[in-house]
């Protein structure tokens, strides 16, 4: 053999193996997904997507048939957030400022509207109104001050949509309660529909823009549904629903003969019911012991139902008929992508085109088109093309019994390439929210920085998470501290007892609540965790009554009175800031300046103590950033300092042992 090619051929073995043992850059893991939702337009002619392109989310519009098309770039300051085709040559659009209290754009109130070959740009409601605009084009009409969301298009009238606005009073504040508007999507004209009873109400409207049902909580908390007949009318409570707790509807059949209602089973547990309109019944075609429903299974066409979805560790399904055409397309593809979650996400009206999504743990996903026709598969868009399934964690669900027998889970997400290693260093992830929001089966950038580092994550749905129930959630109220703190612990010693966890070598972590559960915990179990970080997180129970955005009107003073509880040395009792005497885990904090749900004073706060009782800890702070970073560059940076503090306080995973 040429000793050249077999020196080249040993070069290009090193490089190879060298380019495995690289660590995942920092810098890819904190990118931006480049494709966020493509929806195809109800003839089929065009697709719509959001993309990033120099850190700005932009509309992107398509011309399939020879793949060419236009990009609407929003007002410096904006990012796109959502998109509707309300007809087959008309998209809606939403903004969001980078400001405020979130880690993502916060929603203008603004609506927007694009013809599918770029031309007709119109703001058709909000603030700026009147102004400047996108492409230096000047909008017709005056400024509205309010805030306008998108309800549904009407598929007979490529006109109008469905809308419901919520004006502002002098202070900037949304007023209680807001209006549903047929408008038209071509110059923003609106017609009043009806009022609404309920304050922030979500809406289902049938395929003949009639607006149904109204739902929600009120100012004190209490589930309320709400029907209106096609013709109009006034609203009605729905009596058949009393013995439904919390049942609430989530979209019409194509035909309007069914609403699709999430409700409690027939012999417990949780399902999904069927709403008669003719015969008023309901009749349960879906029930799952453990879980709630996690939304409705669509079919090819833009508004076929076929099933519905549930997390039960791993994302499932349930069809109504497996011998339809829909279900039997969407068994093919989930044959030819095994292990992976495959869903119809975007059709044409007819069914004939459907745009794909697969996706899964490791693999942030990829958009397909469905050719229903020609019965062809073509691949449309990666949402980021530059990470590699390959060289991502996975992660394994987890269930185990807290101290009090409720069952509780979660998932573990080990080093790739030391799935069967023991005694790892690991970091114990706890989600924000806290009520209502849970950790599933996707792709996590936070839980693929740590694990690709070297770290076991263990991540637990706690009592008060949702996708378990009201009851479950609910099982979380005032347990800030207590039994919700207690599970996380349980979650701790049980990676401990399965060999999975060193003992010796566990840092806790969280966002939000997340933060606060990692200092509290850091506190409460002094002797379990060598370290624990904070990222936006609360520190004084107290503050949330008069600092942040919560205890701003009456509903969010309600709420902290639901979930807190009003006695104020409890309160203390069970905040981190007061009880720094049982702190032995070295700590990190992590705040946002402009963060308006958690304000940093509570990092500040915290930081401050520390400094007075001479407690050496780490301390990032970005006067730019909100609740939870989003700047690229400083996501990179946070996850390069968590990894370095990691590090220097429990090891990394090279250390363990098989």
């Amino acid at each position: 053999m040429d000793i050249r090619r077999l020196c080249g051929a040993l070069l290009l073995g090193l490089c190879a193996m060298a380019a495995c043992a690289a660590p995942v850059s920092f810098e890819n893991l904190a990118r931006h997904a480049q494709y966020k939702n493509v929806k195809i337009s109800p003839d089929g002619q065009y697709l719509a997507a959001t993309a990033v392109i120099k850190g700005q989310t932009v509309l992107a519009l398509v011309h399939l048939s020879d793949m060419k098309g236009t990009t609407l770039r929003p007002r410096e300051e904006d990012d796109v957030v959502d998109f509707w085709w309300v007809s087959p040559t008309r998209v809606l659009y939403t903004v969001g400022m980078r400001w405020g209290g979130y880690d993502a754009p916060l929603l203008t109130g603004e609506l927007f509207g694009i013809n599918a070959d770029g031309t007709g740009a119109d703001t058709l409601y909000g603030f700026r109104k009147g102004g400047p605009s996108f492409a230096s084009h000047i909008d017709r009409g005056s400024a509205e001050r309010g805030s306008a969301r998108f309800i549904a298009a009407i598929p007979d009238d490529p006109d109008d949509a469905l809308v419901a606005i919520s004006d502002w009073d002098a202070a900037g504040n949304e007023v209680p309660l807001p209006v549903v508007y047929r408008m038209n999507v071509h110059d923003g004209r609106k017609v009043k529909i009806a009022d609404v009873p309920l304050r922030g109400a979500a809406f289902v409207a049938d395929h003949h823009g009639h607006v149904r049902f109204a739902y929600g909580e009120d100012s004190v908390g209490d589930f309320k549904v709400y029907e209106r007949a096609a013709e109009g009318g006034d609203w009605k409570p729905m009596p058949e629903i009393a013995t439904h707790a919390r049942a609430h509807p989530w979209a019409f059949s194509r035909d309007d003969s069914v609403v699709y209602f999430d409700c409690p089973a027939d012999a417990g547990g949780f399902g999904l019911c069927r709403w008669d309109v003719a015969k008023r019944t309901m009749a349960n075609v879906w029930s799952h012991p453990k879980v709630e429903p996690d939304w409705l299974l669509w079919g090819l066409a833009d508004d076929a139902i076929i099933g519905v979805t549930f997390i039960d560790g791993r994302p499932g399904l349930s069809v109504f008929d497996r011998s339809t055409p829909d279900v039997q397309a969407l068994v093919a593809l989930m044959q030819q992508f095994p292990g992976e979650s495959v869903r119809f996400v975007s059709g044409t009206r007819d069914g004939s085109k459907t745009v794909v999504l697969v996706d899964a743990d490791a693999d942030p996903g990829t958009f397909y088109l469905l050719d229903n026709k020609a019965n062809k598969l073509t691949p449309l868009l990666a949402r980021a093309p530059w990470i590699d399934p390959e060289r991502m964690a996975s992660k394994q669900p987890i269930e185990f019994a807290a101290r009090d027998g409720l069952d509780l889970h979660g998932y573990l997400s080990l080093p790739p390439g030391r799935e069967n290693a023991k005694h790892l260093p690991m970091v114990v992830l706890v989600h924000g929210g806290p009520y209502g929001v849970r950790d599933d089966w996707d792709y996590d950038s936070d839980v693929q920085a740590l694990a690709t580092h070297g770290y076991a994550v263990l991540q637990v749905n706690f009592r008060g998470s949702g996708g378990y129930g009201y009851g479950f959630e609910r099982a979380g109220w005032r347990e800030w501290g207590g039994k919700m703190q207690d599970d996380v612990t349980d979650a701790t010693r049980w990676a401990i007892a399965q060999g999975y966890a060193d003992p010796g070598r566990i840092c806790i972590m969280g966002a939000s609540y997340g933060g606060y559960a990692a200092l509290e915990g850091a506190v409460k179990e002094s002797d379990l965790y060598r370290c624990a970080i904070g990222y936006v997180g609360v520190y004084d129970l107290r503050l949330m009554y008069t600092r942040g955005d919560i205890p701003q009107s009456t509903y969010g003073e309600n709420y902290l009175k639901r979930v807190l509880g009003t006695d104020m040395d409890d309160l203390a009792r069970r905040s981190p800031l007061y009880n720094l005497d049982r702190l032995k885990a070295r700590v990190m904090l992590v705040v946002g300046g402009r963060d308006q749900r958690v304000p940093p004073v509570q990092g500040q706060s915290l930081h401050a103590k520390l400094q007075e009782r001479g407690i050496a800890h780490e301390w990032l702070y970005k006067p730019n950033e909100s609740h939870g970073f989003y700047d690229e560059a400083n996501v990179a940076e946070l996850y390069a300092k968590v990894v370095q503090f990691l590090d220097s306080n429990i090891g990394s995973a090279s250390a363990a042992t098989q």
